[in-house]
This record gives structure tokens, sequence and C-alpha cells, in this order.
């Protein structure tokens, strides 16, 4: 069985693009190679900066024939039809075979497509794909059609067997396909070429081209720690830059240079974020200093001075960057250290978005909601607010201008050349954490509560403006944001309302100077009539969660004649609590992805967030975390087997007697030892559930609280066998009413204690 080998040499393609092009290449080739009946045993593609390669291993020779069976239309049929159908499948009548159906005879037509050479159909493939790529930007060149991510220069493609080589031929804008390529541009040039994919992988080796990006990363890595160990240093990973560079070259030779002295007192993270960000460079660390001291670099070719030259090119541009670096340094250490003040002045006219106002507006909302959070996280209300007004402050300054990814880490310096406490100056770094879902959580208190004011502000002010996420479509990072919150809260067992903070932050935003521009209006007919100016005034109406938004106005219950605008109207009615509701479900829905993760299902965590106090999500996760595994044992699918089978006989008597049983019921009317055991049981279980949930409402620990709800289901978990006795031997549907009033609402009593860990309806099947 002969194997497919196809190269597309051309000019470099952009590291980025690599990847993701030798992938698309693979699956385009193959679905077509599927399609066309060619099936194959596995399928392998490879880029370098030069060229992108696809190898596919066990093609059969030939397509299979193939006979395709066609009905046609009845032989007392009209004779326009019968002859459209002959057209259709090109053949004449006496071809045709004659059935018998029930409603009379019909013509049928079998056609038989022959097989056809596996070259044949290759060649026919190719062209395709390659004018059909989706590379994510391309280009023409010369008076050619051809559209490619670079000047495309040759096309190889061949079919190996044992028996010999095959060339695929055929054109694509003026390219033959051919069975030669080419190797390193500058170590080995010229054209060679090749009899199978093993040929040609040893030969491009040769030939100065390492053909994997695996391996070229592997060289790079291991190459690059030894020069750094052999020098007493370390080498700082960065797997994203590693991937990158080894997109950059073909033959990577790797060399490390020195950082001149001047620069070596500038933060590390500046000096890696310069070398990488302008030069590619690794950044290699002094490990007891701390400080970066040299730098990697990976050259495309070696060199008669081993790199000498090189370096010494690479040295000097080096130092032109980073003493733009010093220079912002030097420059943002002198505003910070008078304050900062320059900085939050500028921000004021650094718009966050359009209707949320400027920056600095955030950073105000942030401090205040920041001051409302600290006490329940354990900071000081006044350290936080404080810490949240200076925490952006960075966003103005040069560095970060420069390097945006700097944001934070530079805040940290600036506020402790500010002289802030290192407690309030890491809060600059830490508030934007997590960043994504293996970033580490914030864990100081004051960190802890700017974090959760920033993602509560963000998703607040963007519910409020009704910009939500949308599909795949989520610009704002809402999502991100909202799991932070979730991971910060539950991970660091913080006991708070969400929906409380979210609604005092409607109401911040709500009169915030920028949300109301200060402009009143009236309306004239309904609400939706037009509106006549009629002042610059401050908002005179009392906040009330059920001031109505339509669209983004919002109109008082009890002066309905005035509004202040939020934004343009966009049609829609909503109140602040309905706000609330939407962007806490929202929180829910995340929560729901987080909690899979954990192998907790999407019902479990339904049982639970139809709890009271749903908005206190450590709650909400120690009780699902607990029901989770209480679910795993047998105690716990006997305990809702009994719950199911008692709220199922209760729910058919309400629905039949039109009454709810809902009375305590009362041991007197007690007739069999089954049913007296059951009373004693339900008593001493309430006694020792109602303690531990008690306990629930004290602690601010999310093991604890886990610990709680588990003992409270084992305290149910003892019910099983009284319910399961009572069942057997006691008919609920008594001949006498008293009776079976009493045992209805026994029934509600079971349904109710269980109810108080958990609704346990929600479970699937209950």
């Amino acid at each position: 069985m002969p194997d497919l080998l196809l190269e597309l040499f051309s000019e470099e393609i952009p590291a980025r693009m690599q990847a993701r092009a030798a992938t698309d290449l693979k699956r385009l080739v193959t679905d077509a190679l599927a399609e066309a009946v060619l099936p194959h045993e596995s399928a392998g593609a490879f880029s370098t900066p030069r060229r992108l390669t696809l190898t596919v291993e066990g093609l059969p020779a030939a397509s299979p024939a193939l006979g395709e069976v066609r009905r046609g239309p009845r032989i007392d049929a009209p004779e326009k039809a019968i002859e459209g159908f002959l057209r259709g499948v090109g053949m004449a009548r006496e071809q045709l075979e004659i059935r018998k159906e029930k409603k009379g005879s019909v013509y049928f037509a079998t056609i038989q497509t022959p097989g056809r050479p596996a070259a044949e159909i290759i060649a026919e493939i190719v062209p395709k794909v390659i004018r059909g790529f989706p590379w994510p930007k391309s280009m023409r060149w010369g008076d050619g059609t051809l559209r490619w991510v670079r000047p495309l220069h040759r096309i190889l493609c061949l079919l190996s067997a044992e028996d010999g080589t095959t060339p695929v031929r055929f054109n694509v804008d003026g390219i033959e396909a051919s069975v030669e390529t080419e190797g390193h541009r500058f170590m080995a040039p010229g054209a060679f070429s090749v009899t199978c994919f093993e040929d040609y992988q040893a030969k491009l080796k040769c030939a100065r081209v390492i053909l994997s990006a695996e391996e070229r990363a592997f060289h790079i890595r291991e190459d690059a720690q030894n020069l750094a160990f052999a020098a007493g240093l370390e080498l700082v990973e960065d797997k994203g830059l590693l991937t990158e560079v080894a997109g950059l070259v073909e033959w990577p030779v790797v060399l490390m240079g020195k950082i001149g002295t001047d620069f070596l007192n500038l933060p590390p993270e500046v000096l890696q974020t310069s070398m990488k960000v302008h030069q590619k460079f690794f950044s290699v660390r002094n490990s007891k200093t701390g400080r970066i001291e040299h730098f990697i670099t990976v050259a495309n070719r070696e060199t008669a001075d081993q790199g000498a030259t090189i370096l010494g090119g690479n040295e000097k541009v080096l130092a032109a960057r980073l003493s733009d670096a010093k220079f912002f340094w030097e420059n943002d250490v002198r505003v910070a250290k008078a304050g900062m003040g320059d900085w939050l002045e500028a921000l004021k006219a650094v718009t966050f978005e359009r209707h949320l106002g400027s920056v600095a507006d955030r950073i105000s909302r942030i401090a205040m909601l920041a001051r409302e959070i600290a006490p329940p996280v354990g900071a000081i209300p006044d350290a936080a607010e404080q810490a949240a007004r200076i925490a952006q402050a960075d966003l103005a300054s040069e560095m970060v201008r420069e390097f945006p990814e700097l944001q934070g880490v530079m805040g940290r310096y600036y506020a402790q050349a500010a002289g802030f406490d290192i407690e309030v100056a890491t809060v600059a770094e830490e508030h934007y954490q997590p960043l994504g879902p293996a970033d580490d959580v914030p864990t100081a208190p004051l960190s802890v509560a700017v974090a959760l004011a920033e993602k509560i502000d963000k998703l607040t002010g963007f519910w409020t403006i009704d910009e939500k996420p949308t599909g795949s479509k989520d610009p704002f990072a809402l999502r991100r944001a909202a799991l932070g919150v979730i991971r910060i809260v539950i991970e660091e067992g913080k006991r708070l309302s969400i929906a409380g903070l979210i609604e005092e932050h409607v109401r911040i935003l709500a009169f915030s100077p920028n949300m109301v521009n200060r402009v009143f209006v009236k309306k004239c007919n309904s609400a939706r009539d037009k509106m006549v100016l009629i002042g610059n005034l401050a908002p005179p109406i009392n906040w009330d969660p059920e001031h109505t938004f339509i669209g983004s106005f919002a109109f008082d219950p009890c002066d309905p004649d005035t509004s202040f605008p939020l934004d343009e109207n966009k049609g829609s009615f909503r109140t602040p609590r309905e706000i609330v509701g939407d962007l806490l479900a929202f929180f829910h829905d995340r929560l729901k992805v987080h909690l899979r993760g954990e192998g907790i299902f999407h019902d479990v965590i339904n049982s639970c967030l139809a709890m009271p106090q749903n908005d206190d999500l450590t709650l909400v996760v120690a009780r699902a975390r607990a029901l989770a595994a209480f679910l795993s044992t047998e105690d716990g699918v006997n305990l809702v087997q009994g719950y199911k089978r008692a709220a199922n006989i209760l729910a058919q008597a309400e629905v039949q007697d039109g009454v709810e049983y809902r009375r305590d019921a009362d041991v007197k009317f007690a007739e069999t030892g089954e049913e007296r055991a059951l009373f004693a049981a339900l008593a001493t279980a309430e006694v020792s559930v109602t303690a531990h949930l008690q306990a629930v409402e004290r602690e601010g620990n999310g093991a604890a609280l886990q610990a709680h709800f588990a003992a409270a289901m084992t305290e149910l978990a003892h019910l099983r066998g009284p319910i399961d006795a009572f069942f057997e031997a006691v008919q609920v549907n008594a001949d006498s009413q008293v009776v079976r009033r009493n045992r209805l609402n026994l029934l509600h009593q079971i349904v109710n204690i269980c109810g108080q860990v958990a609704n346990l309806a929600r479970l699937e099947g209950a």
C-alpha cells in the first residue's frame, strides 16, 4: 500500500500560524481522501518556517469500483419523464432494468463507477486544498491568482511503495509538482530529490533542517539549559516563547549573551518582557540574587566565529531597547514617589467603556465596593479602599503603555516606591487574579477584597447596560470574571451574599454622575413615548430595587414622570432586581461548569441551588460536594428512594383531595409499631439535623460546612430502615380519614426533614 508525501515550500510562514496550518492541511487532505473512498491508516503533519509537510500512510493503490442503483419512473409514465431519467443516468432505455412493485413496474438504472488510481485522485485533491486553504491572512504575488500566506515556490508530491516511487503530477498557478525540495536557506541551498518520507526527513536533516517543531523546541530548551547551567545560572522557562522561537528557525543554534550592567537593576519582569516582546530572547536568571543577567537567543545558522558576530549585534540592539525601558522606569518611579496623583488624574480622561465612564470612575466604584467586601473576607475597610484606589494607577504609566502585559506587576513596584505597605502594594498585582483556570487565586484578605470588587464591578456594569456574553462571543471576558469570583470565594471559603453585593453595586452605578449625566427627562404620555429634557439636576428619587429600567432608562414607580438616563433606550424593560437575578443566574451557570470538572452533576447542583441562600457560593458548593459524596453511597441511594416514595404518595393525595397536608402528625393516632418507630426516628433525626444546619450558619470555612452537611445527611440515612418498615407494614390510605390524614402529614414530615439538606426533588428521577 503506497504512502503519500506532500510538501508545500514557501517563503517564511509566521510562527503563530504554523501549527494551525499543519493541522488544517492534514484535515483537509484526509477528509478529501475519505470522500474519494481512499481510506488511510495514519497521517502526520509537520511545519517549519518554510514548509508545510503531510505524510499519509497506508493508502490503497486505487479507489474501489462502485455500483449505484437509481429508481426511475414507472414504465407507463409520460415519455418526457422517462427521457429525463435516461439523460440523468446517461443510459439508453434498453440498458434499464424493470422491476415489479405494488403500484406497477418501475425502471431502475445500475450505474457502475470504475475505480481510479490514487495518484489521479490526489492530483485533483491537492490543488483544490491549496487554492482554498484557510490562512488567517494571505497574499498574491506576481501575475498569478493563487493566494498563500507567503509566496509559494515548490510543491513536492509523491506516492511511495515497496516497488518504487510514483510522482504525482499537477500544476498550481504555474508551479509544477515534483519530487524535489530544498534544504536550509543559507547552510544548504539548492534542490534535491527524495523517494519517501524517511528519505525526505533524513536528507532534510543533512541539509540542516529539523522537520519536527517538537524536536526543534527540545533542542532549544536542552541547549539553553546547558548553557545557563554551565554559567552557574538558570533559564527562565517560557513555554509560549519556546513554541514561537521553534517556529522561527529550521536549524536552531542556541547562543547566550550578557545584559549590560546599566540595566541589571531594572525589575526582572521588565527585562524579561522587553527581551521577549521585542527580541524573542529567553531570560537567564541568577538564582542567588533573582536578577536577570544574561539572555538566550536562537540563531538560524551556524557560523565560523561560533555566533560571536550574531551575539554582538544582538547585544547592541538589546541595549537600545533596554535604554528605553530604563527611561520609562526612572520616569515612572519619579511620578510614583510624588504620590501617583498625576496618573490618577490622567485616568479621568481614559475611557473604560463609553456608558460606564472613565477608568477613574471605575476605580472609585471598585474602592466603594472593596470597602463593603472587606469585613467578611477579613480585611480592614480603610486599607481595602486605599489599595483599590491605587491598584490600577499604573495603567497611566509609561511602562504599562509600552508593555500592557506588565499591568499590576508594575503597580506593585510603583506602590512600594510611593511608600505604601507591601500588603497594599501587592494588591495592585494580585487583584487581577485569577487570569485563567490554571492561575492561582489571591489569598491575602486585602487582595481578595479588591479582586472580588474589580470583577463584580465589571460584571454588574456590563449587565446594567445589557452587554452580556452571547454564544461564543465574550469580548469583555465576563465569563472569566465570573469564574474568578467563584474560584476566589470557594477556594478561600468566604461567606458572601453575591446578590446583595450586586444589588448594592447596581445602585452605585445608577446614581454615579457619569452614568446619569445629571440630565432629567419628563414622560409626556407613556414610558415609550418621546421625552422632554427638563434640566441638569441631581437625581431626587430614592433608591428602590423595584425601579423599572426601560432599556437603560430608570423610572421611579413613586414618581412616574421623572427618570434619569443611563444609556440610550434599547426598548427592554427591567428592574434592578431583575438585573440581579439575571446576573446571579449567570454565576450559577458558571458554577455548574466549574463543579462539573469535579464530577458533580448538574442535577446535584440544581438541588442545592434550589435552597435558600443560593447566592452564598461557598455554602452552595459545600452542600453540593457533600450531597454528591452522599449519593455515591448505598445510604444515599436508599434515602433518595424513600424520599421519592413519600413525596409521590403525598403529591398524589394532595391532588386527589385538593388540600395540602402540612400539619404536624400526632403519634397518638399511630396504630402500628412501625408507625410509632418512624415517629421516633423522625424526632431523633430532626434534632440532629437541625443542630448540624444551625452549625452551618456559624461556620465560615468551606471544609467545615461540608462536614456538617455530610453529618446531617448521615443522620437522615438512619431513616431508611424505619421508612421501609413503615411502607411495608402500613397502608397510608386507611379507611379512617383521621388516620389517613395523620399518615399523610407524617409523609410530609419525611419530605420536609429530607428537604432541609437539599431539594431532593430536583435530582434526576426524583
